[in-house]
């Protein structure tokens, strides 16, 4: 049996991508590996929504080349590329845009028989999800993610998601709540729904959106603990959905809502909604007692001045919000933004960020310190030898947010819900008692 290995870069999004074209090569007989030096054959599955993310992805291809590796190139950045990319890295023997990921064992054969017609990019990318395939999950554990969408109507300044992933694409409930049955018997305890966004899910099947009739199935799935929701708009999370949100009670109560700014000028040059998110942040917490509100913000956009980024810290110190990230405004050429002036100097938008990580560091503290002696639903990730326990509050997704760690005797599993009481407290996690 032929073995396949796969380097996965990039979001969430990304790895489900990634975890679908492993199915399809384990229902087609080949043995996958993770470790790349255990096969001839590697799959790169790029990132290229920003430089550095792309950087890393070029870093794995050019690795994998001189380790004498059959390589094969799949995702955003031959998406993004194209056929320049082709020219750049001849030594590639194949390329797969993002939608054409289906292809994988095709392309693989034809590897194997020595062919060489092998450029798989679509001009104009339509993004299908494989229903009948079961993905061969890379991380398997208490949570997983399930793609409810992919591609994006929107047009942000800054973003190649339209170009890399098409249009709005949703999957149907039916098709969802089947998948999301199938990871429940497999274990898995949470699921975190994900798209380029979450909240207009179903607008192009269903000619509304529809991610609370989507929710309202899934709270229905029995041992199903808990339904964590990624990536909303702030313009899309109406009464209605808030509402929702609160009354499902596998449903956590944790919003993901990117603002990426809050001055109006900055926020119109960006193309996002430009609205008070004062009274955004308050409508949230008043339909959802007990809200986790995470978003991330954008430092160093073009046109933004100090008075504006002035602004922004002010929100920062006074909304108080629960998890925040913080990324330096990245070029990339097909954008608005890419031409935009006055761009800001590189040092200029990375001091910006760090002035604002910092602000935010001494809430978290802040927020973190008054958790002391309450007791918060967790679920365990991990059981390490030394009786402490690695979990997550209903306030932290997995991967970005911060971490618990428990002290107990008691005989736990990855995946269960418990009460833990907080009893220590640091900028991002806690230490707690079971």
């Amino acid at each position: 049996m032929k073995k396949i290995a796969l380097i996965n870069h990039g979001c969430a999004k990304n790895l489900v991508d990634s975890e679908l074209m492993l199915g399809l090569l384990a229902e087609n007989g080949y043995e996958i590996t993770l470790d790349e030096t255990k096969s001839d054959i590697v799959i790169i599955n790029t990132c290229s929504f920003i430089h550095d993310a792309e950087k890393e992805s070029v870093k794995s291809v050019f690795d994998m080349i001189y380790a004498g590796k059959k390589v094969i190139i799949t995702g955003c950045l031959p998406q993004k590329y194209k056929l320049e990319l082709k020219e750049l890295i001849p030594e590639a023997l194949a390329f797969i845009g993002t939608s054409e990921l289906n292809k994988i064992v095709d392309v693989i054969k034809n590897i194997e028989k020595k062919e060489n017609n092998n450029y798989l990019v679509n001009e104009n990318p339509i993004y299908s999800y494989p229903e009948n395939i079961k993905r061969q999950q890379i991380t398997v554990g208490a949570s997983s993610y399930v793609k409810i969408a992919d591609g994006c109507d929107f047009n942000c300044g800054y973003c190649v998601i339209p170009q890399l992933r098409g249009p709005y694409k949703s999957r149907k409930i039916e098709n969802i709540v089947n998948e999301v049955k199938e990871l429940v018997e497999k274990g898995v305890s949470e699921v975190v729904l994900i798209a380029q966004d979450t909240t207009s899910y179903g607008k192009d099947i269903y000619g509304k959106p529809s991610l609370k009739e989507l929710l309202i199935e899934l709270n229905s799935i029995d041992d199903l603990k808990w339904i964590r929701i990624m990536y909303t708009y702030p313009s899309l999370l109406t009464d209605e959905l808030l509402d929702t949100i609160n009354k499902l009670d596998k449903v956590v109560k944790y919003i993901d809502v990117p603002l990426q700014h809050v001055n109006k000028n900055v926020l119109t040059a960006m193309n996002r909604p430009v609205l008070d998110y004062r009274q955004l942040i308050k409508k949230i917490r008043t339909h959802i007692k007990g809200a986790a509100i995470r978003t991330t913000f954008i430092t160093g956009y073009p046109t933004e001045t100090q008075e504006d980024f002035n602004e922004l810290c002010d929100f920062v110190k006074e909304m108080k919000l629960d998890r925040v990230g913080v990324f330096e405004f990245s070029r990339e050429k097909n954008t608005k933004s890419y031409a935009l002036k006055p761009q800001i100097p590189a040092k200029e938008k990375h001091l910006r960020k760090k002035i604002l990580m910092e602000l935010q560091q001494s809430v978290s503290k802040e927020l973190n310190n008054k958790m002391l002696n309450k007791k918060i639903d967790c679920i365990v990730e991990d059981i390490r030898d030394d009786e402490i326990v690695t979990a997550r509050t209903y306030k932290d997704a997995p991967e970005v947010d911060g971490l618990i760690y428990i002290n107990t005797k008691k005989e736990l599993l990855p995946g269960d819900i418990i009460k833990v009481k907080v009893i220590g407290a640091m900028q991002y996690d806690l230490t707690g008692e079971y």
